[in-house]
């Protein structure tokens, strides 16, 4: 197992130094070329044959990246709280700690090599506002991400989310990603994330896509709505019910009457019961098909 870590602390302190103008091939060719194959798989450019196109700039800040253009010297507090060596090197033992829960367990992981690295989050950005400052991207086998608003609470976080994203990391080597992916599908996926993330790192850090719903309007609002719509498949449909009604009004999409990350805290609740359930390990049901963990399920929704 090889592990890159892309000292992005080191590329926004050169391009807080950069003129303007110089800021964009900074961080598409010093902190982003490492990721070039994962962008390519969502159809990202580095850059794009056109100025003002579609690329790795653009399609960052939609994710809720700090534009290029941003990292000024206002930015040094922020830069310095992700410049620690202790920080990047508890990075990286969670993810070698994370995948070799499977190795010891004897599964063989297809892919050897992973880059990871820590990236500022626009705090103007509402999904990472709704977050608390901070998310992860780990659904490409072979490439992580997390970005944070830097402060005393998402900094003690980051190891934790790091931990949900690997366990996507290793779930996408065995139930290959596909266009037409089902809401059911999602929430397994994420349900297991944060399940081998509590596992990990335990309940009290727990993300706050679970942690803002209650067991109350999980039974009694959550899951009458989403029962009758696990087989629903793209984007545009299933963002509503996995996100909630705010997010997909910000991504133009009709909302359905849930609240926030709806989606994810069921799918964590239907994974937990998945495990009492059937006694399977967390590594274990990471790489159990999803459609025997919903056959396994089906009384969760009566409960």
């Amino acid at each position: 197992m090889n592990i890159t870590l892309i000292r992005s602390d080191e590329i926004y302190k050169k391009m807080m130094k950069s003129p303007k103008e110089k800021r964009n091939n900074i961080y598409r060719y010093e902190m982003m070329k490492p990721f070039e194959e994962k962008w390519s798989c969502m159809n990202v450019p580095l850059k794009a044959s056109y100025e003002g196109g579609y690329d790795v700039v653009m399609a960052s800040s939609m994710l809720g990246f700090l534009p290029p253009i941003d990292v000024d010297e206002g930015q040094k507090e922020n830069i310095d709280l992700i410049s620690r060596d202790s920080l990047w090197s508890t990075c990286e033992r969670t993810i070698y700690n994370s995948f070799n829960l499977f190795t010891k367990a004897g599964y063989d992981l297809e892919v050897k090599d992973y880059v990871f690295s820590i990236m500022l989050a626009n705090p103007q950005n509402p999904y990472i506002s709704m977050n608390q400052g901070y998310c992860g991207d780990g659904g490409i086998p072979g490439y992580i991400f997390v970005s944070l608003v830097p402060n005393d609470y998402t900094l003690s976080r980051l190891h934790v989310a790091l931990a949900h994203e690997c366990n996507h990391n290793v779930r996408f080597q065995f139930e290959k990603w596909k266009m037409n992916i089902t809401l059911a599908e999602m929430m397994i996926s994420e349900g297991l994330a944060e399940n081998f993330a509590e596992f990990m790192f335990g309940e009290d850090m727990i993300g706050p896509w679970v942690s803002k719903t209650s067991i109350d309007m999980l039974n009694n609002h959550i899951k009458p709505i989403i029962k009758d719509v696990l087989d629903v498949t793209g984007f545009e449909n299933i963002t509503p019910y996995l996100y909630g009604d705010k997010h997909a009004e910000l991504r133009g999409f009709f909302p359905v009457g849930l609240s926030y990350c709806a989606g994810y805290a069921c799918g964590y609740y239907m994974i937990k019961h998945y495990l009492y359930k059937t006694g399977k390990s967390i590594v274990e049901a990471t790489l159990t098909p999803s459609s025997e963990i919903m056959k396994e399920i089906e009384d969760f929704w009566d409960e």
